[in-house]
């Protein structure tokens, strides 16, 4: 998938019009048209604007790899939030028992977790 598709993919995804998504970056809906049928190049800047307004991985846009969206500092306390607020004792232990966890606990959890990573990965080949 080139960048101009991704450009296409983003804006789809968020559900925005040509018109929409190009007003919030600053430039026509001719323009965006282009962008995404590979008859203009993406910028620097269109890049920038892009990832900016939009959450966009920058790594993504430009190379493929990734995400396609960073996760902001809001939007994960966002969550947190309605997690603490909601129901499920499971998850609201599970966030209070990292915060008050010790370094050395968050250590021995960390290697847990990739042990359990490692097993998992192994049980695939079999």
């Amino acid at each position: 998938m080139t960048q101009n598709e991704r450009v296409k993919e983003v804006r789809k995804t968020l559900g925005l019009t040509l018109e929409k998504f190009g007003d919030r970056l600053g430039i026509k809906k001719a323009a965006v048209s282009k962008i995404e049928k590979g008859e203009n190049s993406l910028t620097d800047a269109n890049i920038k604007s892009i990832c900016r307004e939009f959450s966009v991985d920058y790594m993504w846009l430009t190379t493929g790899e990734g995400e396609m969206f960073v996760e902001t500092d809001d939007d994960f306390f966002e969550r947190i939030d309605r997690i603490m607020a909601g129901e499920n004792e499971t998850r609201k232990n599970m966030i209070k028992m990292l915060l008050y966890a010790s370094d050395d606990d968050i250590e021995a959890f960390d290697r847990l977790v990739d042990y359990y990573i490692s097993l998992r990965a192994e049980n695939k080949k079999d």
